[in-house]
């Protein structure tokens, strides 16, 4: 999931992106908190959910949640990079342990470890990470950092558990960012049935092109037909 700025009117709105490996939703609504994300995903959405660490979307108590570890090695590379000696230590701490899951998530894929071996060493970056949040920090920023890993510590390493799962939200980002280029260039849309007509469209052009099906050809079979019917992009549709 992702989510990013857009007008309808001239006046702010939010563009809600939805991201599964072969259906992407988008949706253009007056908000962005968790009613707005329940019209997407519906209340009882019990599957995976990555995310930016967004608090709303915690709210969905039935998902199992990955933060999105790109959000924090970017975190943590800004802030090395203006803090004190002393004070750039934690950040490059977590940035190193970080990079460690990733490159433990690596060798599995690679054969490298076996799912005990990638157990085990998940269960001593968990502890290192408790032992590390255990500290207090002097420095300010240092602080603030550590509170965020502790509300986000239960669903940092999800991705370890649950081999495939992405680590971060990249692909919700990518989805995204069409339709920010978008907006820059012509600002968003007039009225609110344009917003729904581009939400509509834009998730059709490209689940299309997710599962490498012509766009064209099944926007022109809606055109032409003279009842309701539903493309077989959908799942369980076909």
């Amino acid at each position: 999931m992702d989510e990013t700025g857009w007008k309808v009117g001239g006046l702010l709105q939010w563009l809600h992106v939805a991201v599964s490996t072969q259906v992407t939703v988008y949706a253009i609504l007056p908000g962005r908190g968790y009613g707005q994300s329940v019209e997407i995903l519906g209340a009882e959405y019990d599957g995976f959910l990555i995310h930016d660490g967004w608090s709303p979307y915690y709210r969905f108590g039935l998902a199992f949640h990955q933060s999105c570890l790109a959000h924090l090695l970017k975190r943590c590379r800004e802030m090395a990079q203006v803090a004190s000696p002393a004070a750039r230590a934690f950040p490059c701490a977590v940035e190193h342990l970080l990079e460690t899951s990733l490159q433990l998530r690596d060798r599995y894929e690679r054969g490298e470890l076996s799912e005990h071996g990638v157990r085990t060493a998940t269960g001593k970056l968990e502890a290192k990470l408790d032992r590390m949040l255990e500290t207090r920090r002097q420095n300010v920023s240092n602080r603030r950092l550590a509170r965020h890993l502790k509300h986000e510590r239960r669903w940092l390493f999800t991705f370890l558990y649950c081999p495939g799962l992405d680590a971060t939200n990249n692909a919700a980002e990518r989805a995204i960012r069409g339709m920010v280029i978008a907006r820059k260039v012509w600002g968003g849309n007039r009225t609110w049935d344009g917003a729904r007509t581009h939400q509509i469209l834009a998730s059709v052009l490209r689940t299309c092109w997710q599962q490498g099906k012509d766009s064209f050809a099944r926007c022109v079979r809606l055109l032409r037909a003279p009842r309701t019917v539903i493309l077989d992009i959908v799942p369980g549709a076909g």
